[in-house]
């Protein structure tokens, strides 16, 4: 099979197998022209249904985005298969950053427009983080508010109706 070079020097990709995955781009998407190398991007890594890249508005120096190859808005959008894949890559990436950067990274998602998603393709953020950078935790981006046992009780309830076989976990 021919070899297509990315856009990071050293790395390649199966034509045939880059093609399979783009079977789902979108020409107005950025992120599909990303993957399908029509807008340049700083290729980190790649594997079969994720590619890691330099994000182009950084919150951080060092922050990466790893992008579903295929043009999917929402993680449970994902096949088992693609989901683990792009998580896999998360995992090599987050250990990347971690050590090249400031030891301690942000690992977010948003899914969905309401979540703050401002482009709606799914993606995975990795942002390094430091005591100075004036981004606080999680809680701190939110007005919480105290949630009953009989409310979390329905919540659980909700939830686990809607569980599957494949994934039957249950509030405990």
């Amino acid at each position: 099979m021919q070899k297509v070079v990315t856009m990071c020097c050293h790395h390649t990709t199966d034509v045939m197998a880059f093609i399979q995955s783009t079977d789902t781009l979108r020409m107005d998407c950025v992120f599909c022209g990303i993957v399908s190398r029509t807008i340049p991007a700083r290729i980190l890594s790649e594997s079969q249904h994720a590619v890691a890249v330099l994000d182009a508005f950084p919150l951080a120096l060092g922050h990466v985005l790893v992008l579903s190859k295929r043009h999917y808005q929402k993680i449970q959008d994902l096949q088992i298969e693609e989901n683990t894949d792009l998580f896999a890559l998360v995992h090599t990436m987050v250990g990347r950053v971690d050590s090249a950067m400031t030891g301690s990274t942000l690992i977010a998602i948003h899914n969905g427009r309401e979540a703050g998603q401002e482009i709606p393709h799914l993606h995975v953020h990795i942002v390094p983080r430091n005591k100075g950078d004036s981004a606080g935790a999680i809680h701190s981006m939110f007005n919480p508010k105290k949630i009953s046992d009989d409310e979390t009780g329905k919540i659980c309830d909700m939830l686990e109706t809607r569980a599957t076989k494949t994934n039957p976990n249950h509030c405990q």
